[in-house]
């Protein structure tokens, strides 16, 4: 993947992660939440998170201190 595609592919997540925020904050304020449907929107919302880390791990270059 090129840098171009990596940033591409970052802006994309991180909408996905916000959208994905404001429905879980949305579906907990329910009168009645589903548990389940919670618990996997943030299950998701982890892997977003962990996609997101990597995309920008290889964007930033190491630097050997």
């Amino acid at each position: 993947m090129s840098p171009e595609e990596i940033s591409q592919r970052l802006e994309l997540l991180r909408l996905e992660h916000r959208d994905l925020d404001a429905a879980i904050i949305a579906l907990a304020d329910a009168t009645i939440p589903d548990q389940l449907q919670l618990a996997r929107m943030k299950k998701r919302k982890l892997r977003l998170r962990d996609e997101i880390a990597w995309c920008e791990d290889q964007i930033i270059p190491d630097i050997i201190a």
